[in-house]
């Protein structure tokens, strides 16, 4: 896998073995962040985090810090694999554990964008549910989603824009004001 844009643009990463995740690919991961726009100094939540994909991608685009949250020991090791190799250990904390879990144990954290990816095959929408509660007032809350499926509506939340690419969605919400 590569980063596609940024300070670290072009340098190559790992993804963890097996199938437990689903790496989202350069053109989908190249549209959320065209999305978002400018991230420059903002605190990013990656749940689900897989490879950290998404997690060096934001510090590569400007974000201020990240935490990589995921519970597959295998994804877990290759995060903080891919962290050390590209030296981003002072901006990325990686953990291994489940996002429900680290939520309770942290209720008051909060994120400028909080990024849900969960697997396709084990969607767990009322892990992500209660993951936006860790989403600033004005922040960003964006879903990962099979696009063969309706886009959940998320109490407390609109949908701002939601960009389909067959096999996967992206769906951007905000706090409702």
């Amino acid at each position: 896998m590569r980063i596609i844009a940024g300070s670290l643009g072009g340098r190559q990463f790992n993804s963890p073995k097996g199938h437990r995740t689903h790496p989202m690919s350069d053109r989908v991961r190249g549209a959320l962040f065209n999305a978002l726009g400018d991230i420059s100094d903002l605190k990013v939540l990656d749940a689900f985090a897989g490879s950290g994909a998404l997690s060096i991608e934001s510090i590569s685009r400007g974000a201020e810090s990240v935490i990589a949250i995921d519970i597959d020991k295998s994804a877990a090791e290759t995060i903080k694999s891919n962290v050390t190799q590209l030296g981003l250990q002072q901006k990325i904390k990686a953990i291994r554990a489940n996002a429900s879990g680290w939520s309770d144990n942290n209720p008051d954290i909060k994120f400028d964008i909080v990024i849900a990816a969960p697997p396709y095959d084990d969607l767990q929408l009322p892990v992500v549910i209660k993951i936006i509660r860790h989403l600033k007032t004005d922040g960003i809350f964006v879903l990962d989603w099979p696009g063969k499926l309706e886009q959940p509506q998320l109490d407390g939340l609109k949908i701002v824009h939601n960009k389909n690419f067959g096999d996967a969605q992206l769906v951007f919400y905000q706090t409702i004001s």
